[in-house]
């Protein structure tokens, strides 16, 4: 692999680090980022096979349960929130009273650019997000998705497409 010299031409036998260029009579060779480099004791740290070592040594010396410790901290705070904010609270009557059909309100196929093409209708219109968002009955957050892009993402419906289009007179779906 080819490497980049940065060496000095005082002569004087220091050379230079080869990632920062700073003059050292105590270079070493390292591994950095896959490149072998001449590197002086500041950019030492930045050597791949050092940072292995050390991590190496780390999980022998017990770091592994600290981090282990970490992951069933974080495991027990997701737990706790779900308690606190269930996402099913076991009562499915309502879903087979309405049921959950989706084809009713598809996304169709958006436009490329659909999001611009909704903003600029939108100021054309005169209106702000909020406004439009009331007149139409959704919510801001969705019309914001739609503007940025993100209306597959954000679960917005045909619904809300079909409306933005013919309240402001433009093409988003193909």
């Amino acid at each position: 692999m080819a490497k980049y010299s940065t060496g000095s031409s005082s002569g004087s036998g220091a050379t230079n680090c080869e990632l920062c260029g700073a003059e050292s009579d105590s270079l070493r060779l390292a591994s950095v980022a896959g490149a072998e480099l001449e590197v002086c004791p500041d950019c030492a740290p930045h050597d791949d096979n050092q940072k292995r070592s050390r991590s190496s040594q780390r999980s022998s010396q017990g770091q592994d349960s600290a981090s282990s410790d970490e992951l069933n901290r974080k495991k027990k705070a997701a737990r706790n929130v779900a308690k606190a904010n269930p996402v099913w609270d076991g009562d499915s009557k309502h879903w087979e009273k309405e049921g959950t059909n989706y084809d009713d309100d598809q996304l169709p196929y958006l436009v490329s650019d659909y999001g611009e093409v909704l903003v600029e209708a939108r100021r054309d219109a005169g209106l702000q997000r909020e406004e439009l968002a009331e007149e139409l009955g959704a919510r801001e957050k969705a019309i914001l998705a739609v503007e940025q892009g993100r209306a597959t993402q954000a679960g917005v419906g045909g619904g809300l497409i079909e409306a933005l289009e013919e309240r402001l007179d433009v093409t988003l779906a193909e």
